[in-house]
């Protein structure tokens, strides 16, 4: 999982970084070439989005420092924790889902993924298996029943004993 979010990271810099380096000079420079600035939609647009992406850059340049700070040895072997892989199933709903925990900025709900921040990702961190989690969501309290859990570390191979206390 570290590694998919550091390639996404690394991919969305790279293109940014393209963006910002060849496409929007190119940009700026016709609006330039239109004349009039102090009218000039494009120029203006050019502008916003070169703000817009320098500050995606710095963003993502942080996250990565984020992601190279995570212990993996520091984590719980048998609760809900980032990266865990989780089947739950919704009493009020009588189904079965399936969650990855992410951090917000890589959530893809279509994909299975919630965020450690929504509702879901708040309510399950530090469960575990057989439990029983309340969930207050917008639409009301729900319960999940967790049925499976593969925490990061069981992901990665580790056993219980290489993990720290």
């Amino acid at each position: 999982m570290l590694d998919e979010i550091r390639e996404k990271i690394e991919g969305e810099i790279a293109r940014l970084t393209h963006e910002l380096q060849v496409e929007l000079p190119e940009r700026i420079r016709i609006a330039v070439e239109h004349g009039d600035l102090r009218e000039n939609a494009e120029y203006k647009s050019a502008l916003e989005r070169q703000g817009f992406v320098q500050a995606r850059i710095s963003h993502l340049g942080s996250r990565m420092s984020e992601l190279s700070k995570i212990d993996v040895k520091a984590m719980a072997w048998d609760r809900v924790g980032f990266g865990s892989k989780v089947k739950v199933f919704n009493v009020a709903m009588g189904e079965e889902d399936e969650f990855s925990i992410v951090a917000g900025d890589f959530m893809d709900l279509d994909g299975g993924q919630v965020s450690m921040a929504s509702p879901i990702g708040r309510g399950l961190l530090g469960a575990t298996e057989g439990q029983e989690v309340t969930v207050s969501l917008p639409v009301g309290e729900r319960i999940f029943k967790i049925l499976e859990l593969t925490t990061l570390p069981q992901q990665l191979g580790m056993n219980p004993e290489e993990l720290e206390g």
